[in-house]
């Protein structure tokens, strides 16, 4: 996934830090991310939904509001309508660069803005929301007894996630001001709210009062046991997928015909995890599967380890060429499964007792009426499988390093 650092103008003025994530393929659409409030553009959830969905030909912008982050200028000069505006700029800049987007994404304070935002950007077609408040004043709950205060003197400082941040009084009446149930019943835009029964900094009931404002399509789906800030991994993950999937029924994402000739495609494999074993699988903008070790090895167990992927795709290629045949043939073949085991076993002609080779055992099962000799056939046909071939013969593999500039 490349990505570039991107600068904008804001709606004040000042240089705001981004990241464009990029397709490795084709482009075949945009989406634009609005953090939660206080956080940055870099929060796990942010990089992961980013990464699965440029997987898929999605390009995504994700920026530091005013104040934030990498971004310059004053957190305490800005609002809510401040936040909004700051997206209008940022879709302009991507407008520019001719990568308009059709998708906006927000978290928290971010979703409520991206609701106010969409019909201020033309070409928004879907709208996803993740931990959402309905109503923004609702995260002015976050500053306790400095409220007054606030009211009072102007401005305070109030403690938010650990860190220190100065809010006016401009905010709070910006906040207050707001009501985006008519925003939402006019967003003219397919929309998905995404949240967790057990966000204790916004409550479930926040998704409700979203989605029945809504007009369809609209989407609700929950996200079991995640925090606020879809901190764990796997939270994180299922709401990447989740958006992956949903959004592809709203956005044209058919790529471009390829060339005569051209291959199949490029499976990549990135790490999801620098702290486990756990990488993203892609096969092209439509196909992704995880890989991971046993929790016994290190890994979370959150996908097959690569020797069961491997076992997979010979198990995959027997029987689909079983079929083939079979069908070929008109014989009365209901229905195949394969089961694969592999294992280490001594090579029979080892030098030393280290000599060890791979051991693929695969346990066909073929039903329906046939009879000694079709059945006789069609194990034969099994070693003709493209994959059995490989792996008995073996391959050549080359390995290219290549060498990217840091984003």
């Amino acid at each position: 996934m490349p990505t570039e650092k991107f600068t904008f103008t804001g709606h004040g003025g000042d240089t705001l830090a981004a990241r464009l994530d990029l397709p490795d393929g084709a482009h075949l659409a945009t989406a634009l991310f609005a953090h939660c409030f206080t956080c940055s553009k870099d929060i796990p959830a942010a990089r992961r939904i980013a990464a699965r969905l440029s997987a898929m030909g999605i390009a995504v912008l994700r920026f530091d509001f005013t104040g934030l982050g990498h971004s310059e200028g004053e957190f305490r000069n800005t609002t809510f309508s401040s936040n909004v505006a700051d997206l209008a700029r940022a879709a302009d800049a991507l407008r520019a660069r001719n990568l308009a987007p059709s998708l906006l994404i927000g978290h928290s304070l971010g979703g409520a803005a991206v609701l106010k935002a969409a019909r201020q950007i033309p070409g928004i077609k879907a709208v996803a929301t993740i931990g959402a408040p309905f109503d923004p004043e609702h995260v002015t709950h976050n500053f306790g007894d400095k409220i007054a205060a606030i009211r009072e003197t102007g401005e305070a400082e109030v403690s938010l996630g650990g860190r220190r941040f100065r809010i006016r009084k401009a905010f709070l009446d910006d906040v207050a001001a707001e009501e985006l149930a008519p925003e939402i019943a006019s967003l003219n835009a397919a929309l998905l709210v995404l949240h967790a029964p057990r966000d204790d900094t916004v409550g479930i009931e926040n998704a409700t009062q979203i989605f029945l404002a809504a007009k369809h399509p609209k989407s609700f789906v929950t996200l079991d046991t995640a925090d606020h800030l879809i901190s764990r991994a796997e939270d994180a993950e299922y709401a990447a997928e989740v958006i992956a999937a949903w959004v592809a029924r709203y956005l044209d994402l058919r790529p471009p015909a390829p060339p005569p000739g051209a291959p199949e495609g490029i499976t990549r494999v990135a790490e999801a995890d620098k702290n486990g074993f756990l990488q993203d699988i892609h096969a092209g903008p439509h196909h992704h599967i995880n890989a991971d070790e046993p929790l016994a090895y290190g890994g979370t167990n959150r996908g097959m380890s690569p020797y069961q992927l491997v076992a997979a795709g010979l198990g995959a290629c027997t029987s689909m060429t079983l079929r083939m045949y079979a069908r070929q043939k008109g014989w009365p073949l209901a229905h195949v499964s394969v089961d694969v085991v592999h294992d280490k076993v001594h090579a029979q002609d080892a030098k030393t007792s280290l000599d060890r080779i791979d051991r693929f055992v695969r346990r066909i099962r073929l039903e329906g009426p046939l009879d000694d000799g079709q059945r006789a056939r069609l194990l034969e046909i099994a070693d003709k499988c493209p994959v059995h071939r490989t792996l008995e013969t073996g391959a050549h593999i080359e390995t290219e390093l290549l060498v990217e500039e840091p984003a």
